[in-house]
């Protein structure tokens, strides 16, 4: 009899321990995916920025965006801005005009390395997490606002790509989520339909 008590609060001991084990990954699981996803997202929006602030100062240099990495790429490793001196136009007597002059130039790499010291523009191309490794979408071209062509340019990436790894059903849920609020699933910044440069993670 004794023996067979033995058995049974041995057998209750492990279905607890399993049950409890259960609970804890339910508990858990969640916690982790968005623990990771939201350190993963970090790593994508520093590129994402980088590529957003190489845009802009391609856009300063030819007064368009590109959709061609290779392109943007070259103009970070060989381009050089202006670096202009504005003073007031001393014959100016309603204060309005001014005199630009230009003093030197700077690298466009030493610029985005002042304000992303870690930047690899060798791979800001790439998705992190990515694998296989992808680049990020890049779109670039012209919408019309107030009779004009306005330049405008979109890069983004999607949970599938640096998610991979993680839980498919819930990368699925948050996709499917971000889809039937006409949100884009993933990260992503500027529009080809708006003439904006705003990144969604700001809207998140």
């Amino acid at each position: 009899m004794n023996r067979k008590l033995t058995i049974i609060n041995i057998v209750l001991v492990v279905v607890a321990v399993f049950l409890a084990y259960m609970v804890y990954r339910s508990i858990s699981r969640p916690v982790i995916f968005e623990n990771t996803k939201r350190a993963r997202e970090e790593k994508v929006v520093q590129n994402l920025k980088g590529i957003r602030d190489a845009q802009d100062l391609f856009k300063e240099e030819y007064n368009r965006y590109t959709a061609n990495f290779d392109s943007l790429v070259a103009f970070v490793k060989t381009g050089q801005l202006p670096i202009v001196n504005r003073i007031q136009d001393p014959n100016d007597t309603t204060f309005t005009k001014t005199i630009d002059s230009i003093v030197g130039y700077i690298n466009v790499m030493d610029s985005l390395h002042r304000k992303y010291p870690t930047l690899n523009v060798e791979t800001f191309r790439y998705v992190p997490f990515s694998d296989p490794q992808q680049e990020f979408e890049i779109q670039a071209g012209y919408i019309m606002r107030g009779g004009m062509n306005v330049p405008v340019f979109e890069v983004k990436a999607h949970y599938n790509t640096y998610l991979i790894g993680l839980d498919k059903q819930r990368i699925r849920n948050d996709a499917a989520q971000r889809e039937n609020l006409n949100k884009y699933p993933g990260l992503k910044v500027g529009s080809m339909t708006e003439p904006s440069t705003d990144g969604n993670w700001e809207n998140l």
